[in-house]
């Protein structure tokens, strides 16, 4: 016999069968492929849109330690509350607006004008713990909690609008909130808090000081501050389990509830809109905001 033959032979023997096993690892991948691609479709039921129903709660408690029965005060004749409520019923992304207290003349005030008020325990630390109260208490089911601050009357709807998108579009982030420009004069105010974020818009910190924070101890009039405005929206299945986190020393330290959601490892989106706060913090604020309200000539 031929060696050159039996080479050949073998050689062709070995490139047929090379060529069947690729074959099959690749019928078996396909498979699993087709499989897997089936079981997800069967597990996740028809596309539909991520986190799609949306509530907005306005966290509301008449003591506060700055500024007692603040929600109550009378901004142009009107409670702030049902100013807050009013701006947040325009915003489209919301499916439902309701009120939450713990206050009883809070939410005699509040039904008066119409709003829909859920009572909630006096133990919640921060509008975030009253907010996942709440959300256990309604009896339709949301993908989205939106927490609009009951002290923002003039609360632009685009900016619910706005963080609410965020949250929906970043999958990876349980917390979506809104930033703005910083005014050189609030620069040192502890009651504006500022904000930093990472080059894909995610939270890094938040402070009651001045960040970023250079040798000279001055403010920088060229660099960008960012102030962080109150309003915030979470995934709520994060919300449910935010209480039972345990206290961090960042947040007892600034007194800012949104730095337990980063000590925890949690991934917060932000996003930067063009808006003059006009939270009401302290009884000198509500003459401010009224003279803004005369200058734009809201009502």
């Amino acid at each position: 016999m031929n060696p050159m033959s039996v080479c050949s032979s073998s050689s062709s023997s070995s490139g047929s069968w090379s060529s069947t096993k690729a074959w099959i690892v690749h019928g078996i991948v396909a498979g699993v492929a087709i499989a897997v691609a089936i079981g997800a479709r069967v597990y996740l039921g028809p596309p539909k849109k991520f986190r799609s129903r949306v509530v907005g709660i306005i966290p509301a408690r008449f003591a506060s330690s700055r500024f007692q029965g603040k929600p109550l005060v009378k901004i142009l004749g009107k409670p702030m509350i049902q100013r807050t409520w009013e701006r947040a019923k325009l915003a489209t992304t919301l499916d439902h607006v309701v009120i939450a207290t713990d206050d009883e003349k809070i939410r005699d005030c509040c039904r008066s004008f119409g709003a829909d008020v859920i009572m909630t325990s006096e133990s919640c630390r921060n509008g975030t713990e009253r907010c996942s109260e709440a959300i256990q208490k309604l009896e339709k089911k949301y993908d989205i909690v939106v927490n609009i601050q009951g002290d923002e009357p003039l609360i632009e709807p685009e900016i619910i609008d706005g963080i609410v998108k965020a949250l929906q579009e970043a999958p990876d982030a349980v917390f979506s909130t809104a930033v703005t420009s910083l005014k050189l004069e609030d620069a040192f105010d502890p009651n504006r808090v500022k904000c930093v974020v990472d080059n894909s818009g995610y939270a890094i910190y938040f402070s009651r000081g001045l960040i970023p924070f250079n040798k000279s101890g001055k403010a920088n009039p060229q660099f960008p501050y960012m102030l962080h405005l109150g309003i915030q929206s979470y995934d709520t299945r994060f919300l449910k389990i935010y209480p039972q986190l345990e206290p961090t020393p960042l947040q007892l330290e600034e007194d800012l509830e949104q730095l337990k959601v980063l000590e925890n490892g949690y991934k917060m989106k932000v996003i930067k809109v063009d808006h003059e706060a006009h939270g009401v913090d302290t009884p000198e604020d509500v003459e401010k905001i009224e003279s803004l309200m005369h200058e734009r000539n809201l009502s």
